[in-house]
């Protein structure tokens, strides 16, 4: 899931490729990778996990993903400044869709420049496509699952500390879903590249037959944890869409 600066700057040019760039339209105008098309994926938040809230999921974004250009016949590369939330939103997005060749740019547009590679300020014109692969159920979960698998499962919260605590709310209730265990997103990364292997194991020194859903506040920084997981060979991982955003607003689920 992951694509190194080195490699993709030998394909980058490729009509097979679609890079996408999910900073902000404001970023992206300041320089971007050549040929890349802007998705902000930091606007489409969602906070509904009902049996209707998702299937309002599936079709918005299955024409979001298409209206950019992304379907099964091409290779997806997502960035954003790092290997950070917004890139493994998209990846997480497009493995959901069953896309079956999408990737992150690790070191993100950071490391591009780094590298002194090209860039072009001048957006690149969308050639909207059609996404017509499945949905794999496998690696989401709504509120209603987790409630009833508290216990059974671990959750693991990829929110800051004070947000875990409560310290910083962000919803009508502070805290987390009970039993969740605390483990911050950004320890995934280091420099803005992914941790080894080594390193991120270390991380999360969980039995990888458990099965794991990841959260946070909109279920970005809970992408990311996603995929540090599937990285280290976890096969059983689920992103809570809703997130915080969802159960900290709904009065009747639990909280610690």
């Amino acid at each position: 899931m992951l694509i190194s600066v080195d490699d993709l700057k030998e394909i980058f040019r490729d009509q097979n490729l679609l890079i996408v760039d999910t900073r902000s339209f404001g970023e992206y105008s300041k320089g971007h990778i050549p040929g890349a098309v802007n998705l902000d994926l930091f606007a489409f938040h969602w906070f509904d996990t009902s049996q209707n809230g998702i299937a309002s999921f599936n079709e918005q974004t299955r024409k979001l993903l298409s209206f950019a250009g992304i379907d099964e016949n091409k290779k997806i590369v997502f960035y954003d400044n790092v290997s950070g939330m917004l890139a493994a939103r998209g990846v997480w997005l497009c493995q959901y869709f069953s896309h079956p060749d999408v990737s992150m740019l690790d070191g993100g547009f950071t490391k591009w420049t780094d590298e002194k590679l090209d860039t072009e300020t001048e957006p690149t014109k969308y050639s909207p496509s059609n996404l017509t692969t499945p949905i794999d159920t496998s690696i989401i979960t709504g509120f209603e699952y987790i409630k009833e698998n508290i216990g059974k499962i671990t959750i693991i919260d990829a929110r800051s500390k004070d947000e875990f605590d409560g310290t910083i709310p962000r919803a009508a209730r502070g805290g987390h879903i009970p039993t969740a265990i605390n483990i911050d997103w950004s320890k995934n990364i280091e420099e803005g590249l992914f941790k080894n292997d080594e390193k991120l194991a270390s991380l999360y020194e969980i039995d990888k037959d458990t099965p794991i859903v990841t959260y946070c506040q909109g279920a970005y920084r809970a992408a990311n944890s996603f995929l540090a997981l599937k990285k280290i060979g976890f096969k059983n991982v689920r992103v809570y869409l809703g997130s915080w955003g969802e159960w900290g607003n709904n009065l009747e689920l639990p909280v610690e």
